[in-house]
């Protein structure tokens, strides 16, 4: 807590609101494709925290928006959140046969249905993105450049780029440099959009924009890096997917590179850095410093 702040209860709000929403707008489980409608609705129901929608809703409440009229866009980046796990678990990509505690997609049902799963959830976020239900609410113009945002940070110069190198870098010698680049693409981009992107849609000024940006990018390297740590001094009970998976498949990741003890600290920094730039909002971060300092401690 921050300051007696709840961010557990905070983020379980936001979150349950998001869960009504996509429950709403998800395809009904019927016809032919009946199948990998289930696929996804297994996967995106299959628990989380939902930080990343979470954040675009915090991002829109702190500049002024009404967080619950961009509910719909916190659900369309949930859909593409879940896609790319759905496809990291592939055998192809990082063979992980368990995600929140449960089989993961391709293990329920098969690598055909998952791939296709995820394809679906992929194009189901930009269907929240542009649904008549969310455009009559917010601006178009900010609709666009949030829509475009998004679409960047989860691309080839995002996301999809930042998997493609941690693949290829799988036991390889890399130092600090390639452990960010890796980092910086394959989790921090679609982090750092996701509170940008609620902050646009709020109507944000733009020195508010830039201040929230550089908070999730701060937020997202922090994040990253506890999952490395995870992965090695974790609970699988409470991470709900197996330890010591990256060492492993030889992945480059910071304890790998600079030892846990020197990770530890790297979290701390960069959550210490996130928390420092909100100084502008005063007490209207209280939300996100709280989450800041949740993200540094959680454990799964």
């Amino acid at each position: 807590m921050v300051n007696n702040f709840d961010i557990i209860s905070y983020i379980k709000t936001r979150a349950e609101k998001v869960e009504e929403v996509l429950n709403k707008y998800f395809p009904q489980i019927k016809g032919l494709g009946e199948r990998v409608i289930s696929a996804s609705r297994y996967s995106i129901f299959a628990g989380g925290k939902r930080i990343r929608p979470v954040l675009c809703l915090t991002g829109c409440e702190i500049v002024g928006g009404n967080w619950e009229d961009v509910l719909l866009f916190a659900a369309g980046i949930e859909c593409l959140h879940t896609y790319s796990l759905i496809h990291d678990d592939l055998p192809c990509m990082d063979d992980d046969d368990l995600r929140r505690g449960k089989p993961s997609c391709h293990k329920a049902f098969d690598e055909a249905t998952a791939i296709l799963a995820g394809d679906g959830l992929q194009a189901l976020g930009f269907e929240f993105f542009t649904h008549p239900d969310l455009v009559k609410k917010v601006s178009k113009a900010r609709l666009l450049k949030a829509i475009y945002l998004i679409s960047k940070a989860i691309g080839l110069k995002g996301m999809v780029g930042g998997q493609m190198a941690d693949l290829l870098m799988e036991g390889k010698k890399g130092g600090l440099k390639e452990v960010k680049w890796i980092h910086l693409h394959k989790t921090v981009r679609l982090i750092q959009a996701s509170i940008t992107s609620g902050a646009i849609l709020g109507g944000g000024k733009s020195k508010e924009i830039k201040i929230l940006s550089t908070y999730g990018k701060y937020l997202g390297i922090a994040f990253q890096i506890v999952d490395d740590l995870l992965d090695v001094i974790g609970d699988e009970k409470k991470l709900g997917k197996k330890t010591f998976s990256d060492i492993k498949k030889q992945k480059l990741t910071y304890p790998a590179v600079i030892g846990i003890e020197k990770t530890k600290k790297y979290a701390k920094k960069y959550i210490q850095k996130s928390i420092e730039v909100l100084k502008p909002f005063k007490d209207r971060a209280l939300p996100l410093k709280a989450l800041a300092y949740y993200i540094l401690h959680r454990a799964n």
